[in-house]
């Protein structure tokens, strides 16, 4: 399993680098190096360091963020594109068009060739259609990432960094995507970190197994890794090809579908938590999302499912009435209007924003953690004790002081779950909670909210992982063009149950 010799697209020798206010290093006398045109994947559980040694391989650690390291030798490739984890952080201009033609003009292109090169991209990730004058910020977040890597491919780098490219994609986006990055890269060199790995597993020539404390474990062939280090993968709670099917015939999975029919008969007779009925979110004077009728029961685990740019997300903000809404909508009998000059999130719900930084309102870990307690008169003992619980229970690092933003994404993402539970709230509205996490604490999540749904919590949840579609949720609303289209109901069986089309009255 030793890495064949050749000449280097990038290297770094004796790597050390620890984050300001820390105590430990995040690498210690690391020696990484890639051949080029070689397709490297990078496999760690969450925080273990793979988005940072991204950055310093690339030099943005410390060209750009300014990072105390130090390293015996470097090489850092000369020609570099790299799509970063958040797509927000990627973008220069305000429009779509804009935000292209800026990389072609970087790369002196003619203005009579932008049109066509800037369609070619968008198409190739999956954007075609979409009007080129669209402000970025109106896209959802899955476009945009789309768009990052539409970007990122124009430019015609050397060297492909990419950081989690998929994680917030449909199933057929990330298929193609990786079709293209394969497609366009097929003689460059491309170093990937990555949860999703199955559309990339045969195709990447050499894996670096990490552990948790950013130590390399092992390199080799995705063959022999996933052969030779499956107690490992285990371990250290990392994706591998078949942990779904394993974790399904788990005693923790089985535990939790065990009293399931009981519940959906005891749901059927419910009365509804919410009702929609000709339910409308607008942004600006234009209708982004319709809900001709729908209900929601107590104790239901609902997935919102859809293509990028088809609603989902918008739903969950009219939802809270963080959008302009319209038509009826009664949660717990109580009818909701929207009160433009008198703005208060409905009581009962708490939502998980999709990107978790949206979400951070104070400056560490823990006091985020007890914001919410804090403002309802929380003992402040009984409060430590349950932070302390609520850390160990969400894996998250034991440095409490530390800011929310130097936290990893998969970290920033489970401290955003983490601050939503324990409210109180008969309705919880999570976007995507499971993105950016290794196997470990994407079930670990999976578990607590099935743990809180049995406990009388209503779950509404925006997913793009079928395997949570099939085993987790009780209901399946389908989402497309901005109109809530279909409702599956799920039995404990797994059967998906059709129960019609969503038709206006």
């Amino acid at each position: 399993m030793e890495k064949q010799q050749d000449t280097n697209a990038l290297a770094v020798t004796n790597l050390r680098l620890k984050f300001p206010n820390e105590q430990s290093l995040v690498f210690k006398d690391l020696s990484f190096s890639v051949s080029l045109g070689e397709k490297v994947l990078l496999l760690g559980p969450s925080g273990c360091g793979k988005s940072t040694l991204l950055q310093v391989l690339s030099g943005i650690i410390p060209n750009s963020i300014e990072v105390p390291l130090k390293y015996e030798a470097i090489q850092l490739p000369e020609s570099w594109g790299f799509v970063f984890q958040d797509p927000d952080t990627q973008f220069c201009m305000p429009y779509v068009d804009e935000e292209l033609a800026f990389v072609l003009e970087n790369l002196q292109v003619p203005r009579s060739e932008m049109d066509e090169k800037i369609q070619t991209a968008l198409a190739m990730v999956g954007l075609q259609g979409l009007p080129i004058h669209t402000q970025i910020h109106d896209l959802s977040q899955g476009m945009k990432q789309r768009l990052a890597l539409a970007s990122v491919l124009l430019l015609q780098p050397e060297v492909l960094f990419l950081d989690e490219p998929s994680a917030l994609l449909d199933p057929d986006g990330v298929k193609q995507i990786w079709q293209s990055v394969q497609e366009v890269a097929a003689e460059k060199t491309v170093l990937i970190v990555e949860h999703k790995i199955d559309q990339i597993a045969d195709w990447v020539d050499h894996v670096v197994l990490f552990k948790d404390n950013g130590e390399i474990l092992a390199e080799g062939c995705p063959e022999d890794i996933f052969r030779f280090y499956k107690q490992e993968l285990i371990q250290y709670g990392i994706w591998y090809p078949q942990v779904w099917k394993e974790y399904l015939l788990s005693p923790d999975y089985v535990s939790l579908q065990t009293a399931r029919e009981e519940e959906c008969l005891n749901r059927a007779a419910a009365q509804p938590v919410i009702k929609l009925d000709e339910f409308s979110g607008y942004r600006g004077k234009e209708v982004k999302i319709r809900i001709p009728k729908a209900e929601v029961v107590p104790g239901s685990w609902i997935g919102i499912i859809g293509e990028n740019g088809a609603g989902k997300s918008t739903f969950l903000l009219a939802l809270m009435q963080l959008l302009h809404t319209t038509g009826q909508y009664e949660l717990e009998g109580k009818n909701i209007q929207w009160k433009k000059r008198k703005r208060t999130l409905p009581a009962g719900l708490s939502l998980v924003f999709q990107n978790p930084e949206l979400q951070f309102v104070t400056n560490s870990v823990v006091d985020e953690l007890a914001f919410s307690e804090r403002l309802k008169g929380a003992e402040e003992d009984i409060l430590q004790r349950k932070i302390q619980q609520r850390m160990e229970q969400f894996q998250l690092p034991p440095n409490e002081k530390r800011h929310p933003f130097q936290l990893s994404m998969g970290q920033k993402r489970r401290l955003s779950v983490a601050t939503a539970f324990g409210t109180g709230e008969k309705v919880l509205i999570l976007d995507e909670p499971t993105f950016g996490q290794d196997a470990k604490n994407t079930f670990m999540l999976l578990e607590q909210l099935e743990k809180l749904r049995k406990e009388g919590t209503t779950i509404i949840m925006v997913t793009h992982d079928e395997q949570i579609v099939e085993h987790f949720v009780t209901e399946v609303w389908r989402i497309d063009q901005g109109v809530l289209a279909e409702v599956f109901q799920q039995n404990p069986r797994k059967e998906r149950v059709y129960a019609g089309a969503v038709h206006s009255n």
